[in-house]
């Protein structure tokens, strides 16, 4: 029963922010490609709550094997929702796209999401490399970079007077938050860098 309850309030923090920013009145007038690169931010924030629960084997009925097999598809698939934002937000808007990558945009949620998208980035390019680096260093990194991207992609969408709603986005950022500082709690990165030091 607690397995079903855990399961089902994940299901339903996933499901209702999207489900309102898909049936927004500011998406009537929107075309396609801007309303499905508006929706892959959602799932896009969606799938960072997912992240830390995975890698910390907080999900029930998940084995820890499992849940860091699962991180790691979950990754792959925020990358994808990242590259399906921005690339649908630059081919519906190219120069406001231009101005937010080269940090020139008025709006300061754009600055926000660029620093979470290259930190994107950034972890999934160390996902590849984890075999050639030391466990140790590729952890800490691995855990900045997820830092990084979890602070910015909630205050890029906190700033983002849009389609979420009020209260189920303050609902959904705040679970990512709380996810990410338990699992980060949980990896003792400070511990670990004292160790890294004394080993240097």
């Amino acid at each position: 029963m607690r397995a079903l309850l855990a399961w089902g309030a994940l299901a339903l923090a996933l499901a209702v922010p999207l489900a309102i920013a898909a049936t927004s009145p500011l998406l009537a007038w929107r075309e396609p490609l801007y309303i499905a690169a508006a929706l892959a931010g959602v799932v896009g924030l969606g799938l960072l709550l997912v992240q830390p629960l995975l890698a910390g084997g907080y999900l029930p009925g998940l084995r820890l094997r499992a849940a860091r097999l699962l991180h790691g598809w979950v990754g792959a698939g925020l990358v994808v929702a990242v590259v399906m934002h921005v690339a649908g937000l630059w081919l519906t808007s190219p120069p406001d796209v231009l101005d937010a990558l080269l940090f020139r945009s008025p709006t300061p949620f754009s600055a926000w999401g660029v620093v979470a998208m290259w930190a994107v980035f950034g972890a999934a390019l160390l996902a590849l490399l984890r075999g050639r680096l030391r466990l140790l260093v590729w952890r800490l990194c691995h855990v900045t970079l997820a830092v990084v991207v979890v602070v910015g992609s909630v205050v890029h969408a906190w700033l983002v007077d849009g389609m979420m709603g009020s209260a189920s986005k303050a609902i959904l950022c705040l679970l990512v938050l709380a996810a990410a500082a338990r699992v980060v709690r949980d990896a003792r990165p400070a511990a670990a860098l004292r160790r890294l030091s004394r080993r240097a």
